[in-house]
């Protein structure tokens, strides 16, 4: 059975990347630098995903721990022992800027084939890449869109522009010497939603009126246009931390804010073709096929078997990464019962049994519509670890006295509508201080020593 189409377009993608990069070696060495050519110490091989915010650093500030926790992930030379991936809900840059940041910050090198921002999996959404799209966010956002394939990108600006007498909730921005004449646009095909915008007001506006006039705001507005054009939106955490005591308006309280003006407008529900970035299935599939170019570069012989997320929320990283592990077990099922229907030798006893698992929606899959399947090499599981420096804190939050009982108020959903609430889901393998005791805990999970 095969996987998840968009899926196997990832690995199609990353695989051919890897060529590329394995022809780059024969004449450079700088692909892998910063790797140690080390094989693992045991066949059990595994890999890192690290949270930023709330985990390395707050807002601008690091985290005093995660300089401490780097010196165990490299050797003498710098180089890292272990595959590492940021995974970050963050989209405002480019994988390069953040990779120069974190270097700069965790003195250690970090590349760009390191970094996974909320947006990354949207290369392998190639039927997009040839169309019109509108695109919010803020920073180099029509930069990063044609990064990711994009070729006809309209901002949010160029739409004010075309049309001036859209955005008129600031008075101060309002045209002042009569009407000018609109300039007129071509017709937008799909809405890219890339983060957070900085004028709520404009750019939730502006997406309603091409939601509303399929495309081209020069048409009336007309609910009977539905479905709407495709919006495809990355990054749906509710909450995030910085600096300030208390957590702030992620890119998902925008969301929801979009959710509720059309349906209000409208009475239908807004829809998406796609979820991307944490807590998705398809944010972790594209972070363990980076894991794994990553463990190839080290040397290792032996599959990468487990992974680790580390992150500070429970409704992101720690569903997201359990979500994922619900997916690896679900395809480890699959292919249990292929086997078993083949009469193939080794087979696992479970395939007899009644899958009674959830059935994952499209939107937890990232915005594919396909069923599991099954492939080889897939890591055995995906372990979440909750550090509690960022939206998760001790002070705010007490442990639960029960194991069986989640870490969140089981009454509010924080996740995104169209994910299922599953309070297990937000239930941590493991809770630790910072990021230095996580990184130590799998050390001794796996039996790797200390430096």
């Amino acid at each position: 059975m095969q996987r998840m189409k968009c899926l196997k377009s990832v690995r199609q993608l990353l695989r051919s990347s890897c060529a590329g990069a394995a022809k780059q070696a024969n004449t450079s060495s700088s692909t892998s630098r910063n790797y140690s050519h080390v094989p693992p110490q045991d066949p059990s091989s595994f890999g890192l995903l690290f949270d930023i915010d709330g985990v390395l650093v707050r807002g601008r500030t690091l985290i005093p721990a995660a300089k401490q926790c780097f010196r165990n992930l490299v050797d003498r030379n710098g180089k890292y022992k272990v595959p590492v991936v940021f995974v970050t809900n963050a989209g405002n840059s480019m994988r390069q800027t953040k990779a120069e940041h974190l270097s700069h910050l965790l003195d250690v090198e970090v590349s760009p084939d390191q970094v996974m921002l909320s947006h990354s999996p949207l290369r392998m959404f190639t039927q997009f890449h040839k169309m019109c799209v509108l695109i919010s966010g803020q920073g180099p956002i029509e930069k990063v869109a044609h990064n990711l394939g994009f070729e006809d990108v309209v901002t949010i600006d160029m739409l004010r522009e075309a049309y001036p007498v859209l955005d008129v909730v600031d008075h101060n921005r309002r045209p002042k010497d009569g009407i000018p004449p609109t300039k007129g646009l071509r017709p937008i095909d799909a809405v890219i939603l890339f983060g957070e915008p900085i004028r709520w007001e404009t750019n939730l506006q502006l997406i309603i009126d091409v939601l509303l006039t399929n495309g081209n705001p020069d048409n009336a507005w007309s609910s009977m246009r539905y479905p709407h054009i495709p919006v495809l939106a990355c990054n749906m955490d509710l909450l995030w931390m910085a600096e300030a005591k208390n957590p702030r308006f992620g890119h998902g309280m925008f969301l929801v804010s979009l959710e509720s003006l059309y349906k209000k407008v409208t009475g239908y529900e807004l829809k998406y073709e796609a979820l991307i970035g944490k807590p998705s299935v398809v944010t972790y599939n594209y972070a363990e096929l980076l894991i794994r170019q990553q463990a190839e570069r080290l040397g290792w012989a032996t599959p990468v078997k487990r992974l680790y997320a580390i992150g500070d929320n429970p409704m992101a990283d720690i569903y997201g990464a359990n979500l994922y592990n619900s997916y690896l077990q679900a395809s480890r099922h699959t292919k249990a019962q292929m086997q078993a229907k083949r009469g193939g030798a080794g087979v696992d006893p479970l395939a007899e049994t009644v899958d009674d698992t959830p059935k994952m929606s499209s939107a937890e899959l990232g915005g594919a519509s396909s069923v599991y399947g099954a492939e080889e090499d897939l890591p055995e599981g995906c372990c979440s670890i909750l550090v509690c420096t960022g939206v998760y804190s001790r002070d705010q939050q007490e442990l639960p006295s029960d194991p069986a009982q989640t870490v969140t108020e089981q009454r509010i959903f924080h996740g995104h509508r169209d994910f299922r609430f599953d309070p297990s889901l937000t239930q941590p393998s493991f809770i630790v201080q910072d990021v230095k005791e996580a990184v130590e805990l799998v050390f001794e999970q796996e039996g790797w020593p200390l430096e």
